[in-house]
């Protein structure tokens, strides 16, 4: 049985975490500084995070079968009509998008990070469709 409190704090969690990377968004150019940009990142990781363990929580709750990857947990979850496939496929993209930034840090290309706010909307989503579908699963 999904933990209702849990997904609704990750999701509360990953909304913040959507609200202050916009807010980061709105520094001008010429104020944005490397400590700016590693912030940015810091939220781009933890958000991402936050939908890998929702997705990763309602896959075992709901006993679908176990994802081998990050990104077949998120899939899972268009699988059995949590959210949406483009959803799905977008935040699976944003998962890989995680790996680089976790394990590739130094290497990132700075305007791909800054780029990627551009697909917040993604992020909003999935937020949007698994609390939709959570409101479901009381009926």
């Amino acid at each position: 049985m999904v933990d209702e409190g849990r997904v609704s704090r990750l999701l509360r969690d990953i909304t913040d975490r959507i609200a202050r990377v916009r807010a980061a968004a709105e520094t001008p150019d010429n104020e944005r500084s490397e400590l700016w940009l590693d912030g940015v990142k810091y939220l781009f990781v933890t958000a991402i995070e936050g939908c890998i363990d929702v997705a990763q929580h309602i896959a075992s709750s709901e006993r679908y079968r176990a994802p081998d990857t990050n990104s077949a947990a998120v899939r899972l979850l268009a699988e059995h009509g949590v959210v949406e496939s483009a959803t799905s496929e977008a935040v699976a993209r944003a998962v890989g998008f995680r790996n680089v930034l976790v394990h590739r840090y130094i290497d990132v290309d700075d305007q791909r990070v800054v780029d990627a706010i551009d697909q917040l909307a993604d992020l909003d989503a999935f937020v949007s469709e698994v609390s939709a579908w959570m409101l479901t699963q009381g009926d």
